[in-house]
């Protein structure tokens, strides 16, 4: 799919869950944060007052009708080409690999292989478990209760994207015992798990063990997700 053809898709899917949610100012200002734009930079880009985007989104306004919702999604993404283009070309690499963007936040593949001690320090992540590799070529990040109850195991599998050295970032974690042992059955395993939104001393018993077991290298951090995702954005 070509450039337009995902920034058509991005497009469609963004006004198609504003207008269909229960509470579309929640939506639209979950959509704003994850492209991390501000209501005074969308509010500028629309032409608007801050508080008109404010309004919106606290449901100060009546519901958005399919103009409003299309000149807001515009404006989203005409802010994101002109930084760079950079959640396009996520959700370009998502879909592309066949997930949705509520499973898998970002799939990459880096120019160099990476040492897993640079990603760590990026996302101040704490190792728990030591793998039989400290490099990775990519990274994959993904929200793991949506991935634990709606993929197959083939599915898990194309986690990996191009090659399993990589590091598989689990988010939305309580303890780590489920992504850890849906991973189980998932042959050959990847370089490395970052559990997220955790810290060491709320990790399962046994997550270690199972790290060691199948040989990949485990870490928590609880960084916030915006936060996380921007530092991976840089890493090309």
């Amino acid at each position: 799919m070509g450039d337009d053809g995902v920034k058509t898709a991005l497009a469609e899917k963004i006004a198609g869950e504003i207008t269909l949610s229960g509470d579309p100012g929640a939506t639209i200002r979950k959509w704003r944060t994850d492209f991390g734009i501000s209501q005074t930079a969308l509010a500028d880009e629309l032409d608007v007052s801050a508080s008109v985007v404010s309004d919106y989104e606290s449901g100060r306004r009546e519901n958005p009708g399919i103009g409003v919702v299309s000149r807001l999604v515009g404006g989203l993404l005409a802010i994101d080409e002109r930084r760079g283009g950079e959640r396009i070309r996520q959700y370009g690499r998502v879909l592309s690999a066949g997930f949705e963007s509520d499973v898998v936040y970002d799939l990459r593949e880096y120019a160099t292989t990476r040492s897993l001690a640079t990603l760590y320090d990026a996302l101040d992540a704490s190792e728990i478990a030591a793998g039989t590799s400290d490099r990775i070529s990519g990274h994959t990040v993904i929200d793991s209760i949506s991935a634990i109850t709606r993929l197959s195991s083939e599915e898990f599998i194309r986690l990996y994207g191009q090659s399993t050295n990589r590091a598989l970032v689990f988010t939305g974690v309580t303890r780590g015992e489920s992504p850890l042992v849906a991973l189980r059955v998932v042959t050959p395993s990847p370089n490395a798990v970052i559990l997220h939104g955790i810290d060491e001393s709320a990790l399962w018993d046994h997550a270690a063990d199972l790290a060691r077991i199948d040989g990949y290298s485990l870490a928590v951090t609880d960084v916030p997700l915006e936060s996380m995702l921007e530092t991976l954005a840089t890493i090309d």
